[in-house]
């Protein structure tokens, strides 16, 4: 298949689930707030969604134990170093950050519900559009580094779209986007990827960016000892994860070559 067709296939498929998500959800709060049952709706459709594309070469194989730990290992390193480069972008620069929802307004089934199934919609339709079907099919056209960076490239505009088209903004989504195409190639599938993406839109979500409000700017605060902080935690967990992806792409090496 022509991989630029793959592309624009992959945007309406994450468009879409978020789409039937969001209007799921609107309706649960709107209505019945105490009562969750749009994640619950929300999981058969996924489940047939996800039963309908594996006919597709959408690359959801399954891991052996040693590639997911390092993978899983990498990623956590990686989204440490992320956390810590969002705070000190966002510090530094004049960005519009994420609306986060006030999830203390709801009963606390509910909002774990809801945050659940609001990572897991947007993980598996974006890994299962880009880093699978994309970027597995790019793979067969271009190099493995091409493929990660022309997918990253093409999801960007959605995230401008969504949270704006700032230099640092589309930048850090340039590397979680690399990050994550990155897993997908070393693993030879897009499960890992899944559960570091819910993860990371977890943490983010929960822990980073509802405190976004609260952040001095560095043109009123001058380089304070959190700026070094954050940028040293962007830092040392950005070395961490190159040395986990190393170490995962020698095995990765061994498998394809028969060694394991």
């Amino acid at each position: 298949m022509n991989p630029w067709l793959a592309g624009v296939f992959a945007f309406p498929l994450t468009i879409l689930a978020g789409g039937v998500w969001g209007a799921l959800l609107t309706a649960n709060l709107a209505t019945t707030p105490a009562l969750p049952w749009a994640p619950l709706v929300m999981a058969v459709i996924l489940w047939l969604a996800w039963r309908a594309v594996r006919r597709l070469p959408i690359r959801a194989n399954r891991v052996p134990a040693q590639q997911v730990t390092w993978a899983l290992i990498a990623g956590a390193c990686s989204l440490g170093s992320l956390s810590g480069l969002w705070i000190v972008l966002f510090r530094t620069f004049r960005i519009a950050g994420n609306p986060v929802p006030d999830f203390s307004k709801y009963p606390l089934l509910s909002a774990i519900l809801i945050l659940a199934m609001a990572s897991l919609v947007s993980s598996v339709s974006e890994e299962t559009g880009f880093r699978g079907y994309f970027q597995s099919i790019l793979e067969s056209r271009v190099s493995p580094a091409a493929a990660i960076s022309i997918q990253a490239l093409v999801i960007a505009p959605g995230h401008g779209s969504t949270q704006g088209f700032a230099w640092p903004t589309l930048l850090f989504y340039l590397l979680v986007d690399t990050m994550l195409g990155t897993t997908a190639y070393l693993t030879n599938s897009i499960l890992p990827g899944i559960a570091i993406h819910a993860i990371g839109i977890a943490v983010f979500f929960t822990l980073i960016w509802p405190h976004d409000h609260e952040r001095i700017p560095l043109a009123q605060s001058g380089l304070d000892r959190w700026f070094w902080i954050h940028t040293a935690q962007a830092v040392v967990f950005g070395a961490l994860a190159i040395v986990a992806y190393a170490r995962l792409a020698k095995l990765t090496r061994a498998k394809r070559s028969g060694s394991i």
